[in-house]
């Protein structure tokens, strides 16, 4: 049975410069840092940055969580982020933006004010 997102995986050229960015970006630190792979904690969650692949957006698109998307996007932006998608509702009061980050994966976030996390079903 599939038990829910468990990992978004983004591919990097430059590993640390990637690891120190996505470090400020979520506040965390990694719990797995090796050369083949870095690994954060985040929300019940994981995000995995690899050297391997191509950055981009192609396929699966992960969107992250967050409760207030201005000052969210605000902050990455400041980060040396730059908009990939800019804020829209996309109906009931769901908002979502795309960031393209700076080694070129698309960093998807959403305020969705239905979704329970916590919810059983």
């Amino acid at each position: 049975m599939i038990k829910g997102l468990r990992t978004a995986i983004y591919p990097v050229k430059d590993l640390p410069a990637a690891k120190a960015w996505y470090s400020e970006v979520f506040g965390a630190a990694p719990y797995f840092d090796q050369p083949f792979y870095v690994g954060f904690a985040i929300g019940g969650f994981e995000l995995g940055l690899t050297p391997d692949g191509e950055p981009g957006k192609s396929g699966v698109e992960v969107y992250w969580g967050v409760d207030d998307i201005e000052a969210e996007v605000a902050r990455i932006l400041a980060l040396g982020a730059s908009t990939h998608s800019a804020i829209q509702d996309v109906g009931d009061g769901i908002r979502v933006a795309e960031l393209a980050d700076p080694f070129g994966n698309v960093l998807a976030l959403i305020h969705n004010p239905h979704f329970d996390p916590q919810a059983v079903r």
